[in-house]
């Protein structure tokens, strides 16, 4: 292949990827909403209601820019899923409040709100994790694995959009923690740093199907454990030892450590 060869087969490449939406845009557009709902996050003052308004509107019409680019892989108008979001961005930010407020009851290093909100690792993942679903939901794809990605990039946690995670959820420190595209976890769970909640190994064509744990209320998994597998449950009040390999469910209240023997 010449050159010109190798260049006009990139330059077709993308042409049919024209509607992709671009990375920076993207991390952009968050930065700018967790700006907007989490004075924490501003980098500018504003000076009345008004000024805080059109800034509002322009992160919006950001996401809406956004959306009309990749109109050929939406189901609905863009304009549409840009207001679906939009009406459903209060309950997002009262869930992240949830959240950041139980980080700040369970860690002891924690000392204000802000500080959680502005410096944890853990509540930006579940941050871009949250807004990430609620675009998931609408049927928007790729964007939201972008957001999810984003904040792996930055903080080592790595959350898929489709994840299920209930209410007042906590990651503590964080680094390493992966959940998987069909975990379900509870309300007042928390994580520590390097918890897998993965796969067995499956085939490709069984990607449809529950592959990663369920995870109850009130649960605590400590850091380096690895639970595996779509029929693996770990009941309610359950607390999971550090470093442990979990493949089979645990009942409610149980305790699981790991035990190391010496020869």
């Amino acid at each position: 292949m010449t050159m010109s060869d190798f260049l006009q087969s990139l330059y077709r490449a993308h042409q049919q990827e024209n509607d992709l939406p671009a990375p920076k845009l993207v991390a952009d557009w968050i930065d700018g909403l967790m700006q907007l709902l989490f004075p924490a996050y501003r980098n500018q003052h504003y000076p009345s209601f008004r000024h805080f308004e059109q800034a509002f509107l322009a992160n919006q019409l950001m996401l809406l820019s956004l959306l009309s680019n990749m109109q050929t892989r939406l189901s609905a108008p863009a304009d549409q899923l840009q207001r679906s979001f939009e009406f459903g961005l209060p309950q997002v930010h009262t869930s992240l409040l949830d959240d950041a407020n139980a980080i700040l009851a369970g860690d002891p290093a924690a000392t204000t709100l802000t500080e959680v909100l502005r410096t944890y690792p853990g509540f930006f993942a579940i941050a871009a994790y949250r807004i990430a679903h609620a675009l998931d939901h609408l049927g928007i794809p790729l964007l939201p694995r972008m957001l999810t990605e984003i904040a792996h990039g930055r903080t080592g946690i790595d959350i898929h959009p489709k994840a299920q995670i209930g209410s007042r959820f906590c990651i503590d420190h964080g680094t390493g923690v992966v959940i998987g595209e069909t975990v379900e976890i509870g309300e007042d769970v928390k994580i520590y740093q390097g918890v897998t909640l993965g796969a067995l190994s499956v085939r490709k064509e069984l990607a449809q199907t529950k592959r990663h744990p369920t995870i109850g209320n009130r649960v605590v998994i400590y850091a380096g454990a690895t639970i595996l597998g779509g029929e693996t449950i770990i009941g309610d009040d359950a607390i999971i030892g550090g470093n442990t390999w979990i493949v089979e469910s645990v009942p409610p209240g149980k305790r699981v450590y790991y035990a190391h023997s010496s020869s």
